[in-house]
């Protein structure tokens, strides 16, 4: 016969009411009540059915995660740990893939809604409108989107845009390219808007080329129209553009970085692995979803609110050298060291 919560109360000593409290609510509970019944409860092989507290407490325990691109390895760090994270608050996370559709990014939201306590949006493709009326049918959290008004984790990537444009002109590049991401994104706005504004700074030049699905092949297949600008250095979107570029660059006989530097954004597992190993932006996506999870669930009455914004870091590798306008003598021992590995 299952174990009931009536058991945990007996042979615990305590009011039903207690052993509910200790599932559902364990911050009013005394800490050594609560430590008895928790272990009665493991003694005994209790478990709280789920369905029954969230009727009596309006909460299912349970947050919903919707990503862009599921299949893109910047997402399954920022999921392992907002899933890892929620667990050990008693939370369950639904993941979903909207495939940079926004139109199945809107549907997802409104089928979880009345399913989960709250919702982490990654990346959205939405308007900002309607994300705005999304927020009155269920609690959200935007991740690396800013929109007026709503709780948002977003990683810097303004300030690794400017650290990467930065680096290459240090390194004597005054003609690059910004190979963008997809129509729509807020992080490619940002990176577009930050690495054009460093360049212009410095009197140098920035052609964009796109917008682009944020995928290998499309890196790949902006070789040639690399090639045709004259750029001696890419900032690309993401590592996995910057990736297919690099390798397509290599298979038309252009040496990376000896003719042209490339830069990704994000530091995915990859981009250490290909030759050259990739120069590339850092973004913290394990604390983005640790962030976000907290956000959530530290919500009032009114929804969760504030905004953490989290530092990128240019992480120097083999994909950068030295560019036509370079002085003799002109690089930091850092860059040099890296140039030469």
């Amino acid at each position: 016969m299952a174990v009931t919560i009536r058991d945990v109360a007996r042979a615990s000593g305590v009011h039903i009411s207690t052993v509910s409290r200790t599932f559902s609510a364990p911050h009013l509970v005394n800490p050594e009540t609560r430590s008895r019944v928790l272990a009665t409860a493991e003694q005994l092989g209790y478990r709280p059915n789920r369905a029954a507290r969230a009727l009596i407490t309006g909460r299912t325990h349970n947050i919903g995660l919707i990503v862009a691109d599921i299949a893109n390895p910047f997402f399954p760090p920022l999921i392992k740990a907002a899933e890892t994270h929620a667990r050990r608050r008693d939370y369950h996370v639904f993941v979903a893939d909207t495939d940079e559709d926004p139109i199945v990014e809107l549907d997802l939201v409104q089928a979880l809604a009345k399913q989960v306590d709250g919702i982490l949006l990654c990346s959205p493709r939405m308007s900002d409108d309607q994300i705005e009326l999304l927020k009155r049918e269920v609690p959200l959290v935007v991740i690396n989107r800013l929109i007026t008004g709503l709780p948002a984790v977003v990683m810097d990537v303004g300030l690794g845009a400017r650290d990467a444009v930065q680096h290459l002109l240090d390194l004597g590049h005054r003609h690059l390219v910004y190979l963008a991401g997809p129509r729509g994104s807020w992080t490619n706005r940002e990176i577009r808007r930050a690495a054009g504004a460093t360049a212009r700074t410095a009197g140098a030049d920035l052609t964009v080329l796109g917008p682009n699905q944020p995928v290998e092949e499309t890196g790949a297949a902006a070789a040639e129209a690399v090639l045709k600008t004259g750029a001696s250095a890419v900032l690309a979107y993401n590592d996995l553009m910057a990736i297919g570029l690099l390798q397509a660059l290599q298979d038309r006989g252009v040496e990376v970085p000896g003719q042209v530097s490339v830069v990704g954004i994000d530091d995915i597992a990859y981009s250490g692995l290909v030759r050259p190993r990739l120069t590339t932006v850092a973004n913290p996506t394990g604390a983005a979803g640790r962030a976000a999870v907290d956000m959530l669930l530290q919500q009032g009455d009114d929804g969760p609110t504030g905004q953490v914004t989290l530092r990128t870091d240019l992480i120097i590798r083999n994909s950068t050298g030295p560019g036509p306008y370079v002085p003799a003598g002109a690089l930091n021992a850092e860059v040099a060291a890296h140039v030469k590995e």
